[in-house]
């Protein structure tokens, strides 16, 4: 058992889908953290560009 623990450690087979995998899991979770502040932020200059718009329209129609 112990041996076979042993060689199991040393093999290399199989090493480079786990980099994959790290590395795509570690794509999709920057990913998802960018979407969340770009989200937020996206929502806050809406809000933003709304109210810019909205005086100015009072101020050249009145309200």
């Amino acid at each position: 058992m112990y041996h076979s623990l042993i060689k199991f450690l040393k093999s290399e087979t199989g090493a480079v889908t786990i980099d994959w995998v790290v590395l795509i899991a570690s794509v999709v979770a920057m990913t998802a953290i960018s979407f969340y502040q770009i989200r937020d932020n996206a929502a806050n200059m809406d809000v933003a560009a709304g109210n810019a718009v909205a005086q100015e329209q009072a101020a050249l129609f009145g309200e």
